[in-house]
């Protein structure tokens, strides 16, 4: 496993850095307050474009390792390799499709059932649910999700993997 984790994410499974459930917890409140917040912006006419730089910059592992992002809405270009891609998902920009994902808008977003969080020294992986809630009301939307993290050379936690997906419904 280790052999395979560094041949994907090169900084990953550094001896004596190690990540902790706490921090992963922390990364996924984070990242959901940047999402709320990055609706507020928007819907205050504020500078809502630099708050999901910001975002990606700090949370995300762009410039730093290899990122792998597979958003909930995007069917056309599934994928989001580069930081300008992932930008254009949050906020729209240079794909087509996106319509900005953190401006819908959303009042709250949260990070709820966590199946499992595995840790293998400076890398680790969570899947389970988040929800969020749109800002002009109506039902809490569930997505799926699986995000990898791994400490960049800082010591800060990254995320390089993310994975969103809406439920199955049997028809």
């Amino acid at each position: 496993m280790k052999k395979l984790l560094q041949t994907i994410f090169p900084s990953c499974c550094k001896p004596n850095i190690v990540i902790t459930k706490q921090e992963v917890l922390d990364a996924q409140q984070k990242w959901a307050e940047g999402i709320v917040s990055i609706s507020q912006i928007y819907l205050d006419k504020g500078d809502y474009k630099a708050a999901a730089k910001r975002h990606i910059d700090d949370l995300y592992a762009y410039g730093k390792m290899e990122v792998l992002f597979k958003p909930t809405l995007a069917s056309e270009v599934q994928f989001r390799k580069t930081f300008d891609e992932a930008f254009s998902y949050f906020v729209g920009g240079s794909i087509k499709e996106d319509n900005g994902f953190a401006i819908a808008p959303w009042k709250a977003a949260r990070f709820d059932g966590n199946q499992q969080v595995v840790i293998y020294d400076n890398y680790a992986v969570s899947m389970g649910n988040y929800f969020f809630t749109p800002a002009e009301g109506g039902d809490e939307k569930k997505v799926e999700f699986t995000f990898g993290y791994s400490k960049d050379e800082d010591g800060n936690l990254r995320i390089n993997l993310h994975h969103s997906s809406v439920p199955y419904v049997a028809s």
